[in-house]
């Protein structure tokens, strides 16, 4: 990977895309708070997703559930037994730390030009996920590799690993206690199995179909980091595919879905395929048949964008049983009744956004051995579609005319006005932010006499290449 996150990190903090929250009050670690063109690419991402997954589909139900659910659906779930990391702590200074990031850390800076298997021979360690070995395995691995607080560079002293619930809790209700304890949902997939029921009774949907949901969820992390890779609060972007009860054949979907998924990241969103692999969970949670991740090659190794589960029927199965209602589907051609199975496609969108801001940021040296930044994003996702620049900001004609087309594209697409400084530098400024057209009214647009009258200048961000175009056919750009 050629950026490196601190480059594309101190850009996006230049060009206004993040803040740090609560600044002025010496901040909240890792909370970050987006200007709008963070928020347009984020919006963009989002309905690219929603279009590519559920309107191009007639299989795929489109929703928006709740925040907070009842709590008995985090002990159905299992959430609130066994949604937990293995935690360490150096007791010289107190500090906390997840004992399998400890470790993946210290894998990845001793991994030099080693394949997976090499490295964990190298390492003595049966495979390179760490949170498959088991607590005491994982503390004896950091006691003898990892002798250092990594912050303070100090010998530390480590504890025991022990779990550690990542549930946020809050209270409902005028009084604080047991009773009015709910948690904020740390996925957005559990409101999706409980409303299965309901889906059936109210729509025509038949297996196999999938209930889908873009959506903010909440995760006590102790080591939140790496920019936006790892926040507490963040939005993911849910699939939940229900299948026939038949274990072949839920394999089969899961398999498909796993090419899907894949054609998603490189066909649609472009990311070239060498910086994404398919990992297998060595070790397999309660639920699951099937686990995989997608992966991408950040600055740091490759880890994870998006997860493909095979969740069998644990879900409904076990909402069925805490809630006593019949979450069975019954076939309208066979008669057969059955709880479904289920392929679950999860896509974290904040680390989307990361990653697209990592793969398509450049910096390129031009003929005239001027350097620009450009960001090549795909023009479907660009925050800003349109640049309008009169070319003088003096002249009264230019600048109606540019208003006139900035007010008139403005319903169809999210544009710029900009008339402040030279030309090359906006067009400079637009590059950034990767504007993928800068529309520039001239002498010649409001000269009548001209045969370019009623014509405007539009430059390509990625060729630079410059054209004549009339005003009327500016829409045809996209």
């Amino acid at each position: 990977m050629a950026n490196s996150l601190e480059t594309v990190v101190a850009w996006a903090k230049r060009k206004g895309f993040v803040y740090p929250n609560s600044e002025i009050y010496w901040g909240l670690a890792n909370a970050w708070d987006f200007w709008p063109y963070w928020a347009l690419l984020k919006k963009n991402i989002s309905d690219l997703w929603i279009k590519h997954f559920t309107q191009e589909r007639d299989d795929i139900i489109f929703m928006d559930t709740a925040i907070i659910a009842h709590p008995t659906t985090w002990k159905a779930s299992w959430h609130l037994a066994s949604f937990s990391d293995a935690l360490i702590d150096d007791k010289k200074t107190g500090q906390r730390f997840r004992a399998d990031k400890l470790i993946e850390d210290y894998i990845e800076k001793n991994r030099e030009w080693l394949d997976d298997e090499a490295l964990a021979k190298k390492l003595w360690v049966k495979n390179l996920s760490p949170e498959s070995w088991g607590n005491d395995w994982m503390r004896e691995f950091i006691i003898k590799n990892i002798p250092h607080n990594p912050d303070t560079k100090q010998a530390a002293d480590w504890t025991e690993c022990r779990n550690f619930n990542l549930m946020l809790e809050t209270h409902l209700w005028p009084v604080a206690n047991d009773a009015s304890k709910v948690y904020m949902r740390p996925e957005t997939c559990q409101s999706l199995f409980t409303d299965f029921r309901a889906v059936l009774d109210t729509t025509r949907a038949r297996i196999p179909f999938g209930l889908a949901q873009v959506g903010k969820a909440f995760r006590n992390e102790i080591t939140p980091g790496q920019f936006l890779y790892r926040t507490r609060e963040f939005e993911q972007m849910e699939i939940e595919y229900f299948v026939p009860a038949n274990p072949d054949k839920a394999m089969e979907i899961y398999n498909q879905w796993k090419k899907d998924c894949m054609e998603y990241w490189t066909e649609v969103i472009g990311i070239a395929p060498d910086h994404l692999r398919f990992k297998d969970h060595e070790k397999l949670a309660h639920y699951a048949a099937a686990a995989v991740d997608v992966e991408y090659l950040y600055p740091w190794g490759f880890w994870e964008i998006q997860w493909v589960h095979n969740r069998t029927n644990f879900d409904l199965s076990q909402h069925q049983e805490y809630s006593t209602k019949d979450m069975q589907y019954s076939d309208p051609y066979t008669g057969e009744r059955y709880i479904p199975w289920c392929i679950e496609a999860s896509f974290w969108l904040w680390r989307q956004v990361m990653v697209i801001m990592l793969e398509f940021y450049d910096e390129e040296t031009l003929e005239n051995w001027e350097s620009r930044v450009v960001v090549r994003f795909p023009k479907q996702l660009a925050p800003v579609k349109f640049a309008i620049l009169p070319l003088v900001k003096k002249d009264e004609k230019q600048v109606a005319t540019a208003e006139k087309i900035f007010r008139d594209l403005s319903k169809s697409f999210k544009c710029e006005y900009d008339d402040w400084g030279a030309i090359g530098k906006r067009y400079r400024r637009q590059d950034e932010i990767w504007t993928p057209y800068c529309v520039t009214v001239d002498p010649e647009t409001v000269d009548e006499s001209s045969p370019n009258f009623w014509t405007v200048t539009v430059r390509d961000r990625d060729s630079m290449e410059q054209k004549r175009v009339k005003i009327e056919d500016l829409k045809n750009c996209y």
